[in-house]
Formats: C-alpha cells, sequence, structure tokens
C-alpha cells in the first residue's frame, strides 16, 4: 500500500445520498478473488446512464469523489473501497460515512474526509461548473484546500499512522516478526507454537503433513 500524506487532484461530484456499497459495487462482482482489478465494477448499474457523472467524459481521470450524506451504508464488503481505489479515486469526501465502509476505507488506502454539509456543498458546486477543479488534501496536518479556502477534518490517529506510513495491519505484524519469533522462541514446548510454514501443537506437527 503506498504511503499517503498529500494529495491533490481533480474533483467529481456524485449528487446522491445514502449511497450504499451494493451500489458502489453491485453484489455479482464480489466473487473475484483478488483485492484489485475492480475499476470495471464501480457503479457498475449507473455507468449504462451517459449522464452519470463518472461516465462522462469530462470527469475522466478524477482522483477525488465528493459524495453526499452517509456514503458507503450497507454491507461490510471491502470490495467497495477496493473497486472506488482501483478506479482512480485517492480522497472520498462526504458530509458522513457508514461506519464500516469509513474504516475500511483507511485500511485500504482510500482517505475518507468528513466536512460539514455547507463546505461540501461548496465543493460539489465547484466540481460542477469546472471539471479541472482540484482539491489538496493534506493528512499530515488533516486540511482541505481548495477554492482559495481550507477546512479542518477529524481523522482517527491510529488511521492516520496507517496511511501516513501506507501500512495495513497485515504489514505491521509481519514488520513485529522478529519480536513474534524470538516469544515463540521461549514458549514451553508443550504449548501451541507457530514456526514458519508449520503450526506444532506439542506432539503433533502439521507442515503439509501428519507426523
Amino acid at each position: 500500500m503506498q504511503a499517503l500524506k498529500t494529495h491533490v487532484g481533480r474533483a467529481a461530484a456524485l449528487r446522491r445520498s445514502d449511497v450504499d456499497t451494493d451500489q458502489i459495487i453491485p453484489a455479482e462482482f464480489c466473487k473475484r478473488l483478488t483485492k484489485s482489478g475492480y475499476a470495471d465494477t464501480l457503479f457498475a448499474h449507473w455507468r449504462d446512464d451517459p449522464n452519470f457523472v463518472l461516465t462522462r467524459p469530462e470527469h475522466a481521470g478524477a482522483s477525488v469523489l465528493i459524495g453526499g450524506h452517509n456514503f458507503g451504508t450497507g454491507s461490510s464488503r471491502e470490495h467497495a473501497v477496493w473497486a472506488l481505489r482501483d478506479f482512480g479515486f485517492t480522497v472520498v469526501v462526504a458530509t458522513s460515512f457508514g461506519d464500516i465502509f469509513f474504516r475500511n476505507a483507511f485500511k485500504n488506502g482510500l482517505l475518507a474526509v468528513t466536512l460539514d454539509e455547507e463546505t461540501v456543498e461548496r465543493l460539489a458546486r465547484c466540481a460542477e461548473r469546472d471539471p479541472g477543479f482540484e482539491i489538496e488534501v493534506d493528512l499530515t496536518d488533516c486540511r482541505v484546500r481548495a477554492d482559495g479556502d481550507s477546512w479542518t477534518f477529524p481523522v482517527d490517529d491510529r488511521a492516520q499512522w496507517l496511511l501516513l506510513n501506507g501500512m495495513d495491519e497485515i504489514a505491521v505484524t509481519l514488520g513485529r516478526d522478529e519480536l513474534i519469533g524470538e516469544y515463540e522462541s521461549r514458549r514451553r514446548h508443550w504449548l501451541p507454537t507457530l514456526r514458519r510454514g508449520e503450526i506444532s501443537t506439542g506432539e503433533l506437527l502439521v507442515s503439509g503433513e501428519f507426523r
């Protein structure tokens, strides 16, 4: 996962509230077994409409999506975040987010920014007037800059640290591999023990075969 400190990108406004994860990525596309390659699935049922914002050619390449209220509500599928990320979005700005979507976003390299309704409306109008309208988001000081103004946004310290360092929870765990190995080496032999490529449970050793 790439580190994210500051992002500057063109914005596209999605004038819909309560956009749920099934609308972001329909369920039939959640059967894939990878965490990438979902660009074609984003808003798949809406992009058939030539007037849909992300179908219009002037918004091609936009990397900041401006949503409405309760963006990402619904199921816990991470695929919704993967689809937004693979389509090219780095930041989603909204007045509020579904709780699980919000957490999934930070764990998968997508910055979810919460701003007040008046500010989101202002940014959306700017994006609609000018397809080249850019928004700058600085995660180091939690500030959005656009249209000659700036606004701060709240962010959890842990989520901020993960994005700034380009890490997810798995990467954090792997970074402590030596400490985990040292701890495991001191455990009593009859306790369950983790070894690279095998699991030991006392007399039973599993490493592709029983012994």
